[in-house]
């Protein structure tokens, strides 16, 4: 019996020690790190991944190579502002025999350079679009007094100036696409009338300029460019009859409309502007607008040229020397903004110049470029417009002329104020 007891204790020490060191065994697993496990309950372990979609592998390359580029990115302590350039040139070809305006071309028929590297066309466009135009009048007493000495008397007033822009806004623009404004200056511009087709608007114009007689000598012309292509803070318009006296106006550049021109009528001499000769040479070259000049005060130089002395004279009419002068200076405004000049010296001209200028507005191709990053320097680049005709890949410079901006400016940054 008492062995009996002694085996059963025995039997009993043995369970509880098998025990134990199971439970020990137990502990020791649990106290290591487990990873923790975010599948789902009823998915297989050891279940291959899904195949990427084409996709999301296309998005994983991206990633990784964007990745790639920051981490090898060099480090530059300096700052360089760069800024894409859209470059716009309005382009007309003319047969240099003929004077034909050449029409019906497409993109492949012309060539852009960028200082003699040709440029890649980005956009391209057929002359089909209404005119905008701003026709920026001399309205001096000097103008007036050319007019009627240059007539002998026959025209009275400054009817040498109002007569182009008549015959302009009465015979070309046509509601509901096209529009004009008309500025007048002496001593600084004046806008008669902001855009307008309305034949009764038009008809107020040349009414006011008829009936009015100009009063100051001073014709500043560099200003009234200058304000007719950028704006600026001037008389109120004249047909708006408002009770303020100046008003903000703003300027051709921010026109926006696809065929835009500056119709000058205007001696070429300039007085006493407080912009000068080398600033609006700037501004034109860099707002790629044409400007279309007619140049008045020819037939009266032609016809007093021996008697006038080289030199203006002490009362400040003008010698020759600042005839000749104002003839160079128009030739540059014309060429240097894309556009042409005319110098009418008889009246019978001027219905003829003014059908030469809607026909060269209304057939101008609209190209344009990318330039590319660059930094904003103020930069200038010089630009050229070829075409090919016939398309066999010459370039027919000999035959044709390409009417277009001879470059442009990349815009200059203001230095940061501290």
């Amino acid at each position: 019996m008492h062995s009996f007891i002694l085996r059963r204790f025995s039997r009993f020490v043995s369970l509880l020690l098998l025990i134990s060191f199971a439970l020990n065994l137990i502990a020791l697993a649990q106290s290591k790190t487990q990873k923790a496990d975010n599948s789902s309950t009823n998915k297989k372990k050891n279940e291959r991944p899904t195949p990427q979609t084409e996709e999301e592998r296309k998005k994983a390359e991206e990633q990784k190579k964007l990745e790639d580029e920051a981490k090898n990115a060099p480090v530059d302590e300096g700052i360089l502002k760069i800024k894409t350039n859209l470059v716009n040139v309005d382009a007309v070809v003319i047969n240099k025999k003929t004077k034909e305006i050449i029409t019906g071309l497409k993109r492949e028929n012309f060539g852009v350079f960028e200082n003699g590297v040709k440029q890649e066309i980005a956009q391209f466009s057929t002359p089909d679009a209404p005119i905008t135009v701003t026709l920026v009048l001399e309205y001096s007493r000097w103008a007036e007094i050319f007019s009627i000495y240059g007539s002998r008397g026959m025209d009275r007033g400054a009817m040498e100036v109002i007569r182009p822009a008549a015959y302009f806004l009465t015979r070309f623009i046509k509601p509901p696409g096209d529009y004009a404004s008309v500025i007048a200056f002496d001593m600084r511009p004046t806008p008669i009338t902001d855009f307008t087709n309305d034949p009764d608007r038009i008809n107020q114009t040349i009414d006011l300029l008829l009936r009015n007689n100009p009063v100051y000598r001073e014709s500043n012309l560099y200003d009234a460019v200058q304000f007719a292509l950028v704006g600026g803070k001037t008389d109120a318009v004249v047909l708006d009859k408002t009770k303020e006296k100046t008003a903000e106006y703003g300027g051709m550049v921010d026109v926006k409309a696809k065929r835009r021109a500056i119709i000058l009528v205007a001696t070429g001499i300039d007085t006493m502007s407080k912009t000068n000769y080398d600033a609006v040479r700037r501004t034109i070259q860099n707002s790629g607008i044409p400007i279309y000049v007619i140049s008045t005060g020819n037939l009266f130089f032609k016809m007093y040229e021996n008697q006038l002395p080289a030199m203006d004279g002490i009362d400040g009419s003008p010698g020759r020397m600042t005839f000749q002068m104002a003839q160079l200076v128009m030739n540059t405004f014309a060429k240097e903004s894309g556009g042409m000049h005319f110098p009418v010296t008889f009246p019978g001209e001027t219905g003829g110049v003014l059908q030469s200028i809607n026909a060269l507005l209304r057939n101008q191709y609209s190209i344009a470029y990318d330039a590319g990053e660059k930094p904003r320097d103020g930069k200038k680049y010089k630009l050229e417009v070829k075409v090919d005709i016939n398309g066999d890949g010459v370039y027919d410079d000999k035959m044709f002329e390409v009417q277009h901006r001879p470059f442009y400016t990349v815009p200059k940054d203001e230095p940061s104020k501290k």
